[in-house]
């Protein structure tokens, strides 16, 4: 139901204070349950299905309750790590030539000389270098096994620590040291490697990616494993007597028994030929069981989680289960690597970098150099996203050799958007405007389609991020509570967006400059004070730069760069004085002009949107100076929608840049839709609407609405 017009509360609807601590908790001991890294589709599944019941039911704040479920979770993982299988040793790397250093020096004769024959035949030496000398020392692998975040938590000896092998596509082999940033090589290089191929082909999104770069893995068994088989295709070599290695090559698979010569010796595949190697390991019926009873014991952790503390009704599941179903049915058809896998990241790419440069964060902070870590990287933040790398390295240290993280906020964006869309429609509009946003892909068009802001973020960009993390602060500051707690929570994730993006500043501006007014006009001294420690934590970008580069760059760097900022406002007015001189087809006019009608074509960047687009703009401008009868929450984020527009006027019109634009502008043009525009189409053509009312189309529609409206209440 709509709130009220009033800026100040209205009544109900929200649940007990300290519910959303419980909730975490809760979802906490979930995590316990199942154990970290959580780089398991199935266990992450588990999870999400958890949080999905613990978010829309009721937790128990009784102590004993607690106790008991803590209790069980405890001897749940420690009950776990007696039954779960030996793990296997595993160590990957890239594989390039070098006269000395880390792979020359680690690696047996017998392996190395077969990688560099199999290298010299993919990439003849003739053809790969320009020079004699083809890489540098910092663009060559730094030590023999390659840093993966699977390994954090386990302390593997080699890159991580394994219970079964099962791989013919690297992507889902989720080799991590492939987005190192030392690898950043943009399309075919001046030594002729690459770095993937994206299959275009719209039904390949589980094999959307191609691993091109090089690459070797080892693997190292311990006694348990004796009597397992190891099948392969392509080049495997184990290792015999004395530290030779015997070769197993060919196309059709070879399979060989386990046996206790082999243990702890290593048998190493070689991918030097993309899309050649694939390895499975048949395990002992004994390891099997054990595998298959950790995996019990951490489920029942997670049911004695859920069903001791949560107080739930499966009709409520239906509308948040199937509108992550759906994000997730959009997600795969795009890139399925998305769930669970490890895509390279293009060369030259922002998706490279941060991911490259978290991995080193991780580094830093496991090698208790926080000093390093802190740093990011950059003395002074160039890239725009300066918050992403951290993320990403909190990411993988929860969920190791993926991006999960990402993806979960990602889906979080679906529920964020279902909420704006409720505080300010009725249900039944609510629900059928998050239908679209996440399963009709009309909204490309618009710039407001679930679909780009997973395809930017599957692809590494920190936008997506940004804009999500706007909403969910937008959320709570629009809620019904109106304690410091809550508004330092929500001042602090706009904060953590602008950290992520700077380019959303000015609708930020515009947005805590409305709330804290309005805090201070109703004389809500708490929610004044949460609102500025929260937002407080902006000012951490403008530190960074001062302390680690001695300079006062408030955001980025990059913020005036001539590639993104290419129309300045002394562009404008020179494009003002050439129309004064009577020179309308003067640089700056056209200038203009184009910049105009790039922002009008929207992130579809397609003219034949222009007047639909303006339009909205006209409806937005009117909601903010003109329409007093609506709620001015509303007028606010139309206030806040039009300075980010502004946005547009200088910056490149990246079609990510200007996403959260219109996403607003959306908000706000179905809020008058609803508010003004269809009540003057029923008073003026009231027959027409009858009969679009009629049409079996629309009711099937409205008695679909109807039955989800009811569910979800």
């Amino acid at each position: 139901m709509k709130q009220s017009g009033s800026m100040v509360s209205a009544g109900g609807g929200e649940p007990p204070a300290g519910s959303a601590w419980l909730k975490a908790a809760a979802l906490a001991l979930v995590v316990a349950a199942l154990g970290l890294p959580l780089d398991h589709l199935l266990g992450y599944a588990v999870a999400l299905v958890a949080a999905v019941i613990i978010f829309s039911g009721e937790v128990s704040p009784l102590p004993a309750r607690w106790a008991v479920a803590l209790a069980i979770v405890v001897l749940s993982a420690l009950a776990q790590s007696w039954v779960s299988p030996p793990r296997i040793d595993e160590g990957g790397n890239v594989f390039l030539p070098e006269s000395q250093g880390a792979l020359r020096a680690g690696l047996p004769s017998d392996v190395y000389d077969t990688l560099l024959r199999q290298f010299d035949a993919q990439y003849p030496p003739l053809s790969r270098c320009a020079t004699s000398k083809c890489w540098e020392a910092d663009e060559r692998p730094d030590r023999l096994y390659a840093f993966s975040a699977d390994g954090v938590l386990t302390r593997a000896p080699l890159s991580r620590s394994v219970t079964s092998i099962d791989f013919s596509d690297p992507i889902w082999l989720r080799l991590g040291f492939t987005n190192e940033f030392r690898y950043n090589w943009s399309g075919g290089n001046a030594n002729g490697l690459e770095r993937n191929h994206r299959d275009g082909r719209f039904w390949m999104g589980l094999h959307r990616w191609h691993l091109l770069m090089p690459w070797f893995v080892s693997y190292q068994f311990p006694a348990a494993y004796v009597g397992s088989t190891l099948c392969w295709n392509g080049t495997v070599l184990w290792e015999g007597d004395n530290q030779r290695f015997a070769t197993f090559s060919g196309d059709a698979e070879t399979c060989r028994n386990i046996a206790s010569v082999d243990i702890g010796r290593r048998v190493v595949g070689i991918a030097i030929k993309p899309d050649t190697l694939a390895m499975r390991l048949e395990r002992s019926w004994g390891l099997r069981l054990r595998s298959a009873v950790q995996g019990a014991l951490a489920l029942f952790g997670v049911l004695v989680v859920v069903a001791g503390l949560v107080r739930w009704r499966a009709q409520r599941l239906i509308l948040p289960l199937s509108l992550i179903g759906l994000a997730l049915v959009v997600i795969a058809i795009d890139d399925a690597s998305f769930i669970g896998g490890v895509r390279p990241f293009d060369g030259g790419d922002d998706g490279l970098f941060y991911d490259g440069v978290g991995r080193a964060i991780l580094q830093h902070v496991l090698a208790c150099d926080f000093a390093a870590a802190l740093e990011g990287g950059e003395k002074v933040y160039f890239y725009g996203g300066p918050g992403l790398r951290y993320f990403r390295a909190l990411e993988h240290l929860v969920f190791g050799e993926t991006y999960l993280g990402y993806l979960s906020l990602v889906l979080v964006l679906v529920f964020a958007a279902l909420a704006l869309f409720r505080r300010f429609l009725p249900q039944r509009w609510a629900l059928a405007l998050i239908l679209l946003f996440v399963a009709i892909p009309v909204g490309v068009l618009f710039g407001t389609s679930f679909v780009e802001y997973e395809q930017w973020a599957s692809r590494g960009f920190a936008d997506p991020a940004a804009y999500i993390l706007f909403i969910c602060g937008l959320v709570v500051l629009l809620g019904t509570r109106r304690d410091c707690q809550t508004a330092f929570f929500g001042a602090l994730l706009v904060a953590l967006g602008i950290f992520m993006k700077p380019i959303i500043a000015l609708a930020a501006a515009v947005l805590m400059g409305g709330v804290g007014l309005a805090a201070l006009w109703q004389r809500q001294w708490p929610r004044l004070v949460g609102i500025c420690i929260g937002f407080s934590f902006v000012l951490g970008m403008g530190l960074h730069n001062w302390i680690f580069g001695h300079v006062l760059v408030p955001f980025s760097a990059n913020a005036t760069h001539p590639w993104v900022y290419v129309m300045p406002p002394d562009a404008y007015v020179a494009a003002f004085w050439e129309l004064a001189g009577f020179h309308p087809g003067g640089e700056h006019v056209l200038r203009a002009v184009v910049q105009l009608a790039d922002w009008l074509s929207g992130p579809s960047q397609l003219r034949v949107m222009i007047p639909l687009h303006a339009g909205a703009i006209v409806i937005v401008a009117y909601v903010t100076f003109r329409a007093r009868g609506l709620d001015p929450w509303l007028r606010l984020v139309a206030g806040a929608a039009l300075a980010q527009h502004v946005v547009a006027l200088f910056y490149v019109a990246t079609a990510r840049y200007h996403f959260i634009a219109w996403f607003l502008t959306m908000l706000v043009c179905a809020v008058w839709l609803h508010e003004i525009g269809v009540p003057w189409l029923q008073r003026h053509y009231p027959k027409a609407c009858a009969r679009l009312a009629e049409l079996p189309s629309s009711v099937r529609l409205a008695s679909g609405l109807t039955w989800l409206e009811r569910v979800s209440a």
